[in-house]
């Protein structure tokens, strides 16, 4: 009987036996998963988790107390679209409390802040204190501000996440079609778009991003579009070497010969065909536009504030590391490390499965 798998069967069964690949491919689908349902997760479902609470500012993790909302007179509508998109827009004030207890149709609280009690009217509450007052438990402590640690971590998993997708799907959209049409040309085209790519090649990703980013401004889409537009380098060489190699085959020649267009000999046959370093690379670049990003944001050049961001968060704490408290920039600082790991390690069983002499 004759095996009827294909080579990308093949690669996909090879794949599947690689505990570190499938470790990795899993470890992402769940970062995938709570950069979308990130308000969803998030124990402080507010926009950005920026709930601050100064009094309790900079706890250790599992650090518990009360805490009294106090409701205003203004009601915002909100569609669960923009909930699930931008969090709720908290009108209420929180409090830090110590105890309370009820006098005289008056709540009378014990501040964390101060230990000094304070007065309200039930009928703030609708005479139902009680609903009002909640103990919450702060799994991963608080920063510098008092806000949640674990629920900025969750939505800062979302710009960290999301930069990736689309910074590469912008580096492969400027970088395959420049790529190919250097590769398959050659000559004058060639040369002139190897210039480019050189000179571009020459300046620091770094400097690149920084300067591009200054030129749009900072902001959150800023930094995506500046990212992508400083990683389609590495992906027009790496097609632009493997196109060279491919359009010497024998097919190839037979479909010149046939009469068909270049545009179709390129998109059609050729690139379906060298796909395998593309998503290689494509990986790679994935885990490289989560590090830039934390740097920018660690620079302060990247998503602003109050916006979590993985690289805002080391760079807000990384003082408190000789401070006795290093969890607050070590918790972002593994998250980032841990996320880069995973795509470094899924390239590498990508490369070893799309391998087909192996």
């Amino acid at each position: 009987m004759k095996n009827s798998n294909s080579l990308w069967q093949i690669a996909i069964q090879k794949f599947k036996q690689s505990k570190i690949g499938m470790l990795s491919f899993s470890y992402i689908i769940l970062c995938g998963l709570i950069a979308v349902f990130c308000y969803v997760l998030a124990p402080d479902n507010s926009n950005a988790a920026n709930q601050m609470h100064l009094e309790i500012h900079s706890k250790a993790p599992g650090f518990s107390v009360q805490i009294l909302s106090i409701p205003s007179e203004e009601k915002t509508a909100q569609s669960w679209f923009s909930i699930f998109m931008d969090g709720k827009q908290n009108s209420s004030y929180e409090i830090p409390i110590k105890s309370y207890s009820i006098n005289n149709n008056q709540l009378e609280v014990i501040k964390y802040s101060d230990g000094l009690p304070k007065n309200y009217s039930l009928s703030l509450f609708n005479n139902q204190p009680e609903e009002f007052i909640q103990n919450r438990t702060f799994l991963f402590g608080t920063d510098k501000y008092g806000r949640d640690l674990l629920s900025r971590l969750l939505i800062g998993a979302r710009i960290s996440f999301f930069i990736g997708f689309i910074a590469v799907f912008i580096s492969l959209l400027i970088g395959i079609p420049i790529g190919a049409i250097a590769g398959y040309f050659g000559g004058k085209i060639d040369n002139f778009i190897m210039w480019i790519i050189n000179i571009t090649w020459s300046i620091p990703t770094l400097l690149l991003v920084i300067a591009i980013t200054l030129a749009l401004g900072k902001g959150f889409w800023q930094v995506f579009i500046a990212v992508g537009l400083t990683m389609w380098v590495e992906v027009a060489r790496v097609v632009r070497g493997q196109v060279i190699t491919t359009k010497q085959q024998q097919y190839v020649e037979a479909v010149k010969a046939l009469g068909f267009s270049d545009f179709r000999i390129i998109f059609k046959h050729i690139l379906p065909n060298i796909l395998a370093p593309i998503i290689v690379i494509s990986a790679a670049n994935f885990a490289a536009a989560i590090l830039i990003e934390s740097g920018l944001s660690f620079l302060g050049i990247g998503a602003q504030p109050p916006t979590p961001s993985w690289g805002a968060m080391i760079k807000n704490h990384y003082n408190y590391i000789i401070l006795g408290k290093p969890f607050l920039a070590l918790i972002p600082g593994l998250a980032i490390m841990s996320l880069v790991m995973a795509f470094m390690l899924i390239g590498n069983t990508l490369r070893d499965a799309l391998d087909v002499k192996s």
